[in-house]
Protein backbone atom coordinates (compact mmCIF):
# COMPACT_ATOMS: atom_id res chain seq x y z
CA UNK A 1 0.00 0.00 0.00
CA UNK A 2 0.67 3.99 -0.57
CA UNK A 3 0.16 6.04 2.01
CA UNK A 4 0.73 10.10 2.92
CA UNK A 5 1.52 10.43 6.69
CA UNK A 6 2.98 13.92 6.26
CA UNK A 7 3.73 16.44 4.49
CA UNK A 8 5.38 20.09 4.74
CA UNK A 9 4.65 22.87 2.75
CA UNK A 10 6.66 26.41 2.00
CA UNK A 11 5.08 29.26 0.27
CA UNK A 12 3.43 27.02 -2.13
CA UNK A 13 0.23 28.87 -3.44
CA UNK A 14 -1.88 30.01 -0.47
CA UNK A 15 0.34 28.54 1.84
CA UNK A 16 3.48 30.55 3.72
CA UNK A 17 4.14 27.45 6.09
CA UNK A 18 1.83 24.66 6.98
CA UNK A 19 2.43 21.14 8.13
CA UNK A 20 -0.19 18.43 7.81
CA UNK A 21 -0.51 14.55 9.30
CA UNK A 22 -2.68 11.98 8.09
CA UNK A 23 -3.52 9.33 10.19
CA UNK A 24 -6.38 7.25 8.32
CA UNK A 25 -6.69 5.97 4.91
CA UNK A 26 -9.72 8.08 4.01
CA UNK A 27 -8.64 11.76 4.68
CA UNK A 28 -11.17 14.63 3.87
CA UNK A 29 -10.05 18.47 3.91
CA UNK A 30 -13.12 21.08 4.50
CA UNK A 31 -13.09 24.37 4.45
CA UNK A 32 -14.47 27.52 2.87
CA UNK A 33 -13.59 28.10 -0.51
CA UNK A 34 -9.86 29.95 -0.74
CA UNK A 35 -8.72 28.16 2.44
CA UNK A 36 -6.27 26.38 0.36
CA UNK A 37 -8.03 22.68 0.26
CA UNK A 38 -7.02 22.13 -3.87
CA UNK A 39 -3.98 23.64 -3.03
CA UNK A 40 -3.14 21.04 -0.48
CA UNK A 41 -4.67 18.17 -2.81
CA UNK A 42 -1.89 20.22 -5.10
CA UNK A 43 0.90 19.98 -2.68
CA UNK A 44 0.35 16.54 -2.87
CA UNK A 45 0.23 15.65 -6.14
CA UNK A 46 3.30 17.13 -7.01
CA UNK A 47 5.51 15.54 -4.73
CA UNK A 48 4.00 12.78 -6.47
CA UNK A 49 4.78 13.65 -10.29
CA UNK A 50 7.31 16.59 -9.77
CA UNK A 51 4.48 18.94 -11.25
CA UNK A 52 1.76 20.75 -10.13
CA UNK A 53 -2.03 18.89 -11.76
CA UNK A 54 -3.64 22.99 -11.87
CA UNK A 55 -0.81 25.20 -12.72
CA UNK A 56 0.43 24.58 -16.33
CA UNK A 57 4.21 26.43 -14.73
CA UNK A 58 6.36 25.99 -11.41
CA UNK A 59 6.18 29.83 -11.37
CA UNK A 60 2.54 30.13 -10.95
CA UNK A 61 2.51 27.78 -7.81
CA UNK A 62 5.18 29.89 -6.19
CA UNK A 63 3.28 31.86 -3.15
CA UNK A 64 2.67 35.50 -4.20
CA UNK A 65 5.71 37.85 -3.83
CA UNK A 66 8.07 34.96 -2.99
CA UNK A 67 11.10 33.49 -4.89
CA UNK A 68 10.37 29.35 -4.52
CA UNK A 69 8.50 26.96 -2.95
CA UNK A 70 9.81 23.96 -0.51
CA UNK A 71 7.30 20.63 -0.35
CA UNK A 72 8.62 17.92 1.87
CA UNK A 73 6.41 14.77 2.05
CA UNK A 74 6.45 11.34 4.02
CA UNK A 75 5.42 8.11 2.83
CA UNK A 76 4.79 4.97 3.70
CA UNK A 77 5.05 2.42 0.45
CA UNK A 78 5.57 -1.31 0.48
CA UNK A 79 6.06 -0.60 4.21
CA UNK A 80 8.77 1.55 3.84
CA UNK A 81 9.05 5.06 5.10
CA UNK A 82 10.20 7.64 1.82
CA UNK A 83 10.58 10.77 2.03
CA UNK A 84 10.39 13.15 -1.00
CA UNK A 85 12.04 17.08 -0.95
CA UNK A 86 10.97 19.27 -3.91
CA UNK A 87 12.77 22.70 -3.71
CA UNK A 88 11.61 25.23 -6.52
CA UNK A 89 13.88 28.48 -6.77
CA UNK A 90 12.67 31.26 -9.36
CA UNK A 91 16.35 31.64 -9.95
CA UNK A 92 17.55 28.22 -10.07
CA UNK A 93 16.97 24.36 -11.34
CA UNK A 94 14.27 23.04 -9.64
CA UNK A 95 15.53 20.17 -7.19
CA UNK A 96 13.73 16.69 -6.41
CA UNK A 97 15.26 14.12 -4.13
CA UNK A 98 14.01 10.86 -2.84
CA UNK A 99 15.52 10.01 0.92
CA UNK A 100 17.97 12.59 -0.22
CA UNK A 101 19.36 11.65 -3.09
CA UNK A 102 18.62 14.05 -5.93
CA UNK A 103 17.37 12.76 -8.78
CA UNK A 104 19.48 13.71 -12.22
CA UNK A 105 15.96 13.98 -14.59
CA UNK A 106 12.31 14.60 -12.98
CA UNK A 107 11.30 11.90 -15.52
CA UNK A 108 12.53 9.41 -13.21
CA UNK A 109 9.97 9.85 -10.63
CA UNK A 110 7.32 9.34 -12.53
CA UNK A 111 5.85 5.83 -11.61
CA UNK A 112 7.15 5.78 -8.04
CA UNK A 113 4.28 7.45 -6.53
CA UNK A 114 1.21 7.11 -8.54
CA UNK A 115 -1.51 8.83 -8.10
CA UNK A 116 -4.90 9.89 -9.72
CA UNK A 117 -6.34 13.15 -9.69
CA UNK A 118 -10.11 14.35 -9.99
CA UNK A 119 -11.22 17.62 -10.50
CA UNK A 120 -13.88 19.66 -11.64
CA UNK A 121 -12.35 21.03 -14.56
CA UNK A 122 -11.47 17.29 -15.91
CA UNK A 123 -14.93 17.20 -17.73
CA UNK A 124 -12.50 18.49 -20.48
CA UNK A 125 -11.24 14.87 -21.16
CA UNK A 126 -14.89 14.51 -22.43
CA UNK A 127 -16.12 17.56 -23.73
CA UNK A 128 -12.88 18.87 -25.23
CA UNK A 129 -10.48 18.15 -27.97
CA UNK A 130 -8.39 15.24 -28.81
CA UNK A 131 -5.02 16.56 -27.31
CA UNK A 132 -6.66 15.91 -23.65
CA UNK A 133 -7.49 12.48 -24.37
CA UNK A 134 -4.30 11.44 -25.16
CA UNK A 135 -2.95 13.50 -22.31
CA UNK A 136 -4.76 11.25 -19.80
CA UNK A 137 -3.55 8.05 -22.07
CA UNK A 138 0.44 9.69 -21.66
CA UNK A 139 -0.20 10.12 -17.70
CA UNK A 140 -1.05 6.97 -17.07
CA UNK A 141 0.76 5.03 -19.05
CA UNK A 142 3.85 6.77 -18.13
CA UNK A 143 3.24 6.23 -14.45
CA UNK A 144 3.23 2.28 -15.32
CA UNK A 145 6.15 2.33 -18.25
CA UNK A 146 8.92 4.07 -17.69
CA UNK A 147 10.31 3.46 -20.92
CA UNK A 148 7.00 4.65 -22.46
CA UNK A 149 7.48 8.25 -21.17
CA UNK A 150 10.95 8.53 -22.37
CA UNK A 151 10.23 7.52 -25.84
CA UNK A 152 7.02 9.86 -25.53
CA UNK A 153 9.79 12.47 -25.14
CA UNK A 154 11.56 11.46 -27.92
CA UNK A 155 8.96 11.20 -30.04
CA UNK A 156 7.81 15.47 -29.09
CA UNK A 157 11.37 16.40 -29.53
CA UNK A 158 11.92 14.73 -32.61
CA UNK A 159 8.21 15.82 -34.14
CA UNK A 160 9.15 19.61 -33.24
CA UNK A 161 12.34 19.40 -34.92
CA UNK A 162 10.08 17.74 -38.13
CA UNK A 163 7.39 20.33 -37.98
CA UNK A 164 10.85 23.39 -37.99
CA UNK A 165 12.28 21.63 -40.97
CA UNK A 166 8.85 21.46 -42.54
CA UNK A 167 8.51 25.67 -41.99
CA UNK A 168 11.79 26.38 -42.83
CA UNK A 169 11.67 24.31 -45.89
CA UNK A 170 8.43 26.60 -47.35
CA UNK A 171 10.26 30.10 -46.22
CA UNK A 172 13.63 29.14 -48.00
CA UNK A 173 11.95 27.76 -51.15
CA UNK A 174 14.24 24.63 -50.80
CA UNK A 175 13.79 21.13 -49.21
CA UNK A 176 16.18 19.44 -47.59
CA UNK A 177 15.08 15.84 -48.68
CA UNK A 178 17.71 13.82 -46.86
CA UNK A 179 17.39 15.65 -43.16
CA UNK A 180 13.72 14.47 -43.61
CA UNK A 181 14.52 11.10 -44.51
CA UNK A 182 16.19 11.05 -41.22
CA UNK A 183 13.91 12.76 -39.25
CA UNK A 184 10.82 10.11 -40.16
CA UNK A 185 13.31 7.46 -39.28
CA UNK A 186 13.94 8.69 -36.17
CA UNK A 187 9.90 9.13 -35.78
CA UNK A 188 9.25 5.59 -36.44
CA UNK A 189 10.52 3.50 -33.69
CA UNK A 190 8.80 5.78 -30.48
CA UNK A 191 5.77 6.81 -32.26
CA UNK A 192 5.46 2.58 -33.25
CA UNK A 193 5.97 1.77 -29.37
CA UNK A 194 3.61 4.40 -28.03
CA UNK A 195 1.05 3.29 -30.28
CA UNK A 196 1.43 -0.29 -29.21
CA UNK A 197 1.03 0.75 -25.49
CA UNK A 198 -2.06 2.81 -25.95
CA UNK A 199 -3.50 -0.09 -27.74
CA UNK A 200 -2.98 -2.01 -25.09
CA UNK A 201 -3.66 0.28 -22.13
CA UNK A 202 -7.04 0.90 -23.83
CA UNK A 203 -8.12 -2.48 -24.44
CA UNK A 204 -7.77 -2.95 -20.54
CA UNK A 205 -9.24 0.64 -20.00
CA UNK A 206 -12.78 0.22 -22.17
CA UNK A 207 -14.38 -3.04 -19.85
CA UNK A 208 -13.39 -1.31 -16.98
CA UNK A 209 -15.50 2.35 -18.03
CA UNK A 210 -18.41 0.42 -19.07
CA UNK A 211 -18.36 -1.50 -15.51
CA UNK A 212 -17.74 1.86 -13.75
CA UNK A 213 -20.11 3.59 -15.27
CA UNK A 214 -22.96 1.44 -14.89
CA UNK A 215 -22.01 1.35 -10.94
CA UNK A 216 -21.67 5.36 -10.85
CA UNK A 217 -25.46 6.04 -12.45
CA UNK A 218 -26.98 2.76 -11.35
CA UNK A 219 -28.24 1.18 -14.09
CA UNK A 220 -26.60 0.26 -17.52
CA UNK A 221 -25.41 2.90 -20.26
CA UNK A 222 -24.97 2.01 -23.77
CA UNK A 223 -21.53 3.63 -23.68
CA UNK A 224 -18.57 2.52 -26.61
CA UNK A 225 -15.25 3.63 -26.07
CA UNK A 226 -12.62 3.27 -29.03
CA UNK A 227 -8.86 4.10 -29.15
CA UNK A 228 -8.58 5.96 -32.81
CA UNK A 229 -5.22 6.08 -34.18
CA UNK A 230 -4.04 6.29 -38.11
CA UNK A 231 -1.67 3.38 -37.08
CA UNK A 232 -4.47 1.04 -37.25
CA UNK A 233 -5.10 1.40 -41.00
CA UNK A 234 -1.30 1.34 -42.22
CA UNK A 235 1.87 1.50 -40.83
CA UNK A 236 3.92 4.53 -40.11
CA UNK A 237 6.30 4.43 -42.87
CA UNK A 238 3.08 4.48 -45.14
CA UNK A 239 1.70 7.08 -43.52
CA UNK A 240 4.83 9.50 -43.32
CA UNK A 241 4.83 9.22 -47.30
CA UNK A 242 1.16 9.54 -47.90
CA UNK A 243 1.15 12.61 -46.04
CA UNK A 244 4.25 14.11 -46.96
CA UNK A 245 2.88 16.29 -49.69
CA UNK A 246 0.28 17.68 -47.23
CA UNK A 247 3.17 18.15 -44.69
CA UNK A 248 4.65 20.60 -47.01
CA UNK A 249 1.61 22.56 -48.23
CA UNK A 250 0.27 22.90 -44.39
CA UNK A 251 4.01 22.91 -42.97
CA UNK A 252 3.54 20.28 -40.17
CA UNK A 253 3.36 16.85 -39.64
CA UNK A 254 -0.09 15.24 -40.31
CA UNK A 255 0.82 11.53 -39.99
CA UNK A 256 1.44 10.06 -36.55
CA UNK A 257 0.53 9.03 -32.78
CA UNK A 258 0.16 12.86 -32.06
CA UNK A 259 -2.94 12.85 -34.17
CA UNK A 260 -4.93 9.92 -32.29
CA UNK A 261 -8.07 10.08 -29.66
CA UNK A 262 -10.50 8.23 -27.81
CA UNK A 263 -14.22 8.12 -29.49
CA UNK A 264 -16.82 8.29 -26.79
CA UNK A 265 -20.76 7.29 -28.34
CA UNK A 266 -23.28 6.87 -26.52
CA UNK A 267 -25.84 4.92 -28.12
CA UNK A 268 -24.25 5.45 -31.41
CA UNK A 269 -24.42 9.06 -31.44
CA UNK A 270 -21.48 11.05 -30.35
CA UNK A 271 -21.60 11.19 -26.90
CA UNK A 272 -20.28 15.07 -25.47
CA UNK A 273 -23.25 15.92 -28.01
CA UNK A 274 -25.92 13.58 -26.50
CA UNK A 275 -25.06 12.41 -22.89
CA UNK A 276 -26.84 14.17 -20.19
CA UNK A 277 -24.59 15.94 -17.55
CA UNK A 278 -25.07 13.34 -14.94
CA UNK A 279 -24.42 11.09 -17.92
CA UNK A 280 -20.89 13.05 -18.99
CA UNK A 281 -19.71 13.06 -15.21
CA UNK A 282 -20.62 9.13 -14.29
CA UNK A 283 -18.06 8.75 -17.58
CA UNK A 284 -15.61 10.99 -16.27
CA UNK A 285 -15.42 9.16 -12.95
CA UNK A 286 -15.46 5.52 -14.83
CA UNK A 287 -12.71 6.83 -16.82
CA UNK A 288 -10.15 8.26 -13.73
CA UNK A 289 -11.41 5.32 -11.75
CA UNK A 290 -10.39 2.86 -14.72
CA UNK A 291 -6.88 4.48 -14.72
CA UNK A 292 -6.98 3.68 -11.01
CA UNK A 293 -7.21 0.13 -11.56
CA UNK A 294 -4.94 -0.13 -14.44
CA UNK A 295 -2.34 1.34 -12.07
CA UNK A 296 -2.96 -0.46 -9.25
CA UNK A 297 -2.53 -3.80 -11.10
CA UNK A 298 0.38 -2.40 -12.74
CA UNK A 299 2.10 -1.37 -9.47
CA UNK A 300 0.99 -4.19 -7.10
CA UNK A 301 -0.88 -1.66 -4.48
CA UNK A 302 -3.56 0.96 -4.79
CA UNK A 303 -2.30 4.53 -6.26
CA UNK A 304 -2.93 7.37 -4.32
CA UNK A 305 -6.66 8.90 -5.06
CA UNK A 306 -7.69 12.77 -5.20
CA UNK A 307 -11.37 13.89 -5.10
CA UNK A 308 -11.64 17.66 -5.07
CA UNK A 309 -14.87 19.05 -4.78
CA UNK A 310 -16.90 16.24 -6.03
CA UNK A 311 -20.08 16.54 -3.71
CA UNK A 312 -20.37 20.18 -5.83
CA UNK A 313 -20.72 17.58 -9.87
CA UNK A 314 -22.43 14.52 -8.43
CA UNK A 315 -26.18 13.85 -7.62
CA UNK A 316 -26.64 12.12 -4.42
CA UNK A 317 -26.97 9.15 -5.84
CA UNK A 318 -24.60 8.75 -8.04
CA UNK A 319 -22.02 10.47 -4.61
CA UNK A 320 -23.55 7.60 -3.03
CA UNK A 321 -22.07 4.69 -5.38
CA UNK A 322 -18.83 6.63 -5.88
CA UNK A 323 -18.15 6.93 -1.92
CA UNK A 324 -18.87 3.13 -1.56
CA UNK A 325 -16.58 2.24 -4.16
CA UNK A 326 -13.73 4.35 -2.89
CA UNK A 327 -14.64 3.20 1.38
CA UNK A 328 -15.62 -0.24 0.70
CA UNK A 329 -14.18 -1.34 -2.50
CA UNK A 330 -11.28 0.55 -2.56
CA UNK A 331 -7.82 -0.18 -0.01
CA UNK A 332 -6.06 2.65 -1.34
CA UNK A 333 -5.51 5.89 0.78
CA UNK A 334 -8.08 8.48 -0.71
CA UNK A 335 -8.27 12.25 -0.13
CA UNK A 336 -11.47 14.24 -0.49
CA UNK A 337 -12.08 17.77 -0.53
CA UNK A 338 -15.75 19.84 0.58
CA UNK A 339 -16.86 22.65 1.71
CA UNK A 340 -19.33 21.40 4.40
CA UNK A 341 -17.83 19.71 7.47
CA UNK A 342 -20.91 18.01 8.28
CA UNK A 343 -21.13 16.64 4.92
CA UNK A 344 -18.15 14.86 4.44
CA UNK A 345 -18.88 13.34 8.33
CA UNK A 346 -22.34 11.76 7.69
CA UNK A 347 -20.68 10.63 4.38
CA UNK A 348 -18.00 8.81 5.74
CA UNK A 349 -20.44 7.39 8.48
CA UNK A 350 -22.52 5.99 5.95
CA UNK A 351 -20.11 3.84 4.30
CA UNK A 352 -18.72 3.00 7.40
CA UNK A 353 -14.83 3.38 7.51
CA UNK A 354 -12.52 5.21 9.65
CA UNK A 355 -11.63 8.65 8.55
CA UNK A 356 -9.39 11.69 9.44
CA UNK A 357 -10.95 15.38 9.10
CA UNK A 358 -8.18 18.14 8.00
CA UNK A 359 -9.92 21.16 8.84
CA UNK A 360 -8.46 24.50 7.28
Amino acid sequence: MLSLTKIDIIQFKNYGFASFACSERIVGICGLNGKGKTNLLDAIYYCCFSKSYFSKTDGLAVQFNRDGFRLEALFIKKDELQKIVCINRTAAKKELLLNDVAYEKMSQHIGHFPAVMIAPDDIELITGGSEERRRFMDTVISQADSEYLQLLIQYNKILQQRNSALKSFAENGKTDMALLEVLDAQLLQPGKYIFEKRRVFTAALLPLVKTFCSQIAGKDENIMLQYESQLHEQSFENLLLQYRQKDFILQRTNAGVHKDDISMLLDGQPFKSTASQGQRKSLLFALKLGEFEILKASKGFAPLLFLDDVFEKLDDTRMQHLLHWVGNKNNGQVFITDTHKERLEAAFAAIQVPYQIITL
